[in-house]
């Protein structure tokens, strides 16, 4: 079995605290066609350069029944920032389109298999995953992109299109895995194309 989780399987369900007080799980969601779960966090250059492009497609497809859910994993001993009162105070500042999700020991990022922050994963109405891969394709500085690829996958997902392109790598850090070197990789971590 590869580290990622693998095109058309089921969405891994999580219970988990979020920066509004509440705790979530896949159920909070289910009043909803679509689900995006996309691993983040509150430092990475390519997240932070990358996070308005993200408000505007979440905004984008609100209306079409797709959900934004946000986790981060990382671990707040290898990078104080990704602390969850980091979290909420960001959430406070951006107002983000989406709930941000704690995931202090890990284990959904294990269990989606989440390489880089930001890592999208998109589920249709079966809660089946349909692409995994990047957001953009010049995350760090989207004036330099011309590939949207979150959004192209949600066009012809709530379009009842075919998946043009159902996987791509993610582009950003590594997740930070706890008692880990900030760089490191789990041995079975690979390119997802």
């Amino acid at each position: 079995m590869s580290f990622t989780l693998a095109l058309g399987a089921k969405a891994p369900d999580f219970r988990l605290p979020a920066t509004d007080g509440a705790s979530y799980s896949l159920d909070h969601f289910s009043n909803k066609p679509y689900l995006v779960v996309f691993f983040t966090c509150n430092h990475c250059p390519y997240v932070i350069g990358s996070d308005e492009v993200t408000r505007q497609t979440a905004e984008k497809y609100h209306d079409r029944g797709v959900a934004f859910v946000a986790i981060n994993s990382n671990s707040e001993n290898t990078n104080a920032d990704d602390s969850f009162e980091h979290m909420v105070k960001r959430m406070e500042e951006h107002n983000f389109p989406w709930v941000y999700l704690r995931d202090e020991d890990q284990e959904i990022a294990k269990t989606y298999g989440a390489l880089r922050t930001p890592h999208f994963y998109v589920f249709d109405s079966g809660r089946k995953l349909v692409y995994t891969g990047r957001g953009v394709d010049s995350p760090r500085d989207t004036s330099k992109m011309t590939i949207n690829d979150l959004d192209r996958t949600l066009e012809e997902l709530t379009s009842n299109q075919p998946i043009s392109t159902p996987a791509t790598n993610p582009i950003g850090c590594n997740v930070k895995w706890e008692g880990q070197d900030a760089h490191w990789m789990p041995a079975d971590a690979c390119d997802l194309v």
